[in-house]
C-alpha cells in the first residue's frame, strides 16, 4: 500500500490536478462546455485515480467537478448545479481506475 496516495493527498493532488487542468485548457478556447473539456478532466480523474486508494474516488471526483463546473461549463467560478451526472462521472473515472490495482493489492497481501 506505500505506491498509494493517502486520502487526503489524493485531495489536494486532485484540486491541483483540476486547476493545472483548467489553465493548461485556457489558452486552447476549451473552457466551455463541451466534450473536450469533459474528456479531459475524466483522463485526469482517471490518471489520479490510479496512483490513489479506492476511498478517495469521491475526493478526486469533486475536486474535478468543482473546476469543470466553475471554469468549463459556467465560466468565471460560477458554480451552477446541473444534475449528477458530471461528478458521478468523475467519481467513477477516478474509482474505476483505483479498482483494479486495489484487486491486485488484496490477491497479493492474501499469498
Amino acid at each position: 500500500m506505500r505506491d498509494r496516495l493517502p486520502v487526503a493527498l489524493s485531495g489536494a493532488s486532485a484540486l491541483l490536478l483540476g486547476a493545472a487542468t483548467a489553465l493548461v485548457l485556457a489558452p486552447f478556447g476549451e473552457l466551455r462546455g463541451g466534450w473536450f473539456a469533459l474528456t479531459a478532466f475524466a483522463a485526469g480523474c482517471a490518471a489520479l485515480g490510479a496512483r490513489s486508494r479506492p476511498a478517495a474516488a469521491p475526493l478526486v471526483g469533486l475536486a474535478a467537478w468543482l473546476f469543470h463546473n466553475g471554469f468549463a461549463e459556467h465560466r468565471y467560478a460560477q458554480l451552477g448545479w446541473d444534475g449528477p451526472g458530471h461528478l458521478a462521472l468523475f467519481t467513477a473515472a477516478a474509482l474505476f481506475a483505483a479498482l483494479p490495482w486495489e484487486k491486485a493489492r488484496r490477491a497479493r497481501a492474501r499469498r
